[in-house]
C-alpha cells in the first residue's frame, strides 16, 4: 500500500483560495487611512498652536515688550513659523482654540491656550 507523501493539487488551490477570499475582505480595512491622516493633521496643527502659544507666553513673562502675546495670534497661527496647514482652520473662543479638518468638521480638535 502507497501513503501519501504530500498534498494533492486540489488540497492546495483550495488553500489558496480561502486564502485570497480572506485577504479581499480584510483589505479595504486597512487600506482607508484617509480619515486617519485628517485626524493626524488636526492633532498636528493643535500641538504645535499649543507649543507655540506656550513658547510666547512665556518669552512675554521675560519682556512684554519684545514678545506681546495674544490668545487671538496663537490661534490664528501667527506665532508658528511656516502657519497654519491649510487643510484644517482654527477658531478662537474664550481661551479655547478649536482646530477642525476642512473636509471634514467633524475631526476637532480643542487646545486650551494660556
Amino acid at each position: 500500500m502507497k501513503q501519501q507523501q504530500g498534498f494533492t493539487l486540489i488540497e492546495l488551490i483550495v488553500v489558496i483560495v480561502i486564502l485570497g477570499i480572506l485577504a479581499a475582505t480584510a483589505l479595504p480595512k486597512f487600506t482607508d487611512l484617509s480619515s486617519d491622516a485628517k485626524l493626524a493633521a488636526v492633532q498636528g496643527v493643535a500641538g504645535a498652536i499649543a507649543s507655540s502659544a506656550s513658547i510666547q507666553k512665556s518669552a512675554n513673562a521675560i519682556s512684554s515688550v519684545a514678545y506681546p502675546y495674544a490668545a487671538a495670534s496663537a490661534c490664528s497661527g501667527s506665532y508658528l513659523e511656516t502657519g497654519i496647514d491649510a487643510t484644517v482652520s482654527s477658531v478662537l473662543s474664550g481661551q479655547v482654540c478649536t482646530v477642525r479638518n476642512l473636509a471634514t468638521t467633524s475631526i476637532t480638535k480643542a487646545v486650551t491656550l494660556p
